[in-house]
């Protein structure tokens, strides 16, 4: 059967077949990230203290690494070292976004290389090894706040997130609202949100967050109307509630992370 550019790679804008005719040797994947942990021995007693979430409430971890290898068919659509040249001014070295065409909802984000370009012994084609270093948690292709595409939608599982955390109805100057977010619409990787504030009168609004996994529980602050980076809320885990005070609408802007 002919190839057709399944299981291929976008790297930033260059797909690996339509733009390189490359075939990968497997199904690509990105390795899992080693998660950073901390024991203490106890001397004299059993086993030992684990301080893995000490600090942050939750597991951290490495970077993603590994390599992706294809099969390029050498001088069938240009010269070979034409394409490797290609290939090479474009990724080698750099930081950019991936996504698999197996997974067209998330990008991996990291730095990659090409590592090696090997021939087989009559020259009629060769494999080409990219190394990649990228974060551990991949990223949804859409904030919280992008209008969601029909085609790749999963009903069974998506969550339609723009509709959830866009434009907020705040009705009152005097009392708290009460916004409760769901795990299940943040997914595992902590983040901190960017609060877009609207309000009716132009003052602003007050606010207050809470996270009952991570023990967060902030003082009122007073935002203005418009767009603010908020890195005391972080929102993972099931007691992430937000409190505004003040009639207008207000968004919440952030990608949604897994692993």
């Amino acid at each position: 059967m002919q190839y057709e550019g399944q299981h291929s790679i976008i790297f930033g804008d260059k797909h690996t077949f339509r733009d390189w005719k490359l075939m990968p040797t497997s199904r690509p994947l990105f390795n899992p990230p080693e998660p950073k942990t901390k024991y203490i021995e106890l001397p004299g007693g059993n086993g030992s203290v684990d301080l893995t979430e000490s600090l942050t409430g939750y597991p951290v971890y490495e970077n993603r690494k590994g390599s992706l290898e294809f099969v390029v068919i050498n001088d069938e659509w240009e010269k070979w070292h034409t394409r490797y040249s290609k290939i090479m001014e474009y990724l080698h070295g750099r930081k950019m976004r991936a996504i698999l065409d197996d997974d067209p909802n998330f990008y991996y984000e990291g730095r990659f290389n090409v590592s090696s370009w090997d021939s087989n012994n009559d020259g009629t084609w060769s494999n080409i090894t990219i190394d990649y270093d990228v974060d551990p948690f991949k990223w949804s292709v859409l904030s919280s706040l992008d209008d969601w595409l029909w085609d790749p939608f999963n009903f069974y599982t998506g969550v339609i997130l723009d509709s959830y955390f866009r434009n907020i109805d705040v009705p009152s100057n005097t009392e708290w609202t009460e916004f409760t977010v769901s795990q299940e619409a943040i997914g595992v990787a902590p983040k901190s949100p960017a609060l877009i504030i609207d309000s009716d009168s132009g003052t602003g609004m007050d606010v207050k967050f809470t996270n009952t996994t991570l023990g967060i529980e902030t003082p009122v602050t007073h935002y203005t109307d418009g767009k603010h980076e908020t890195y005391d809320y972080v929102m993972y885990g099931t007691g992430t509630k937000f409190y505004f005070k003040g009639k207008g609408k207000v968004s919440i802007d952030f990608r949604l992370g897994r692993l």
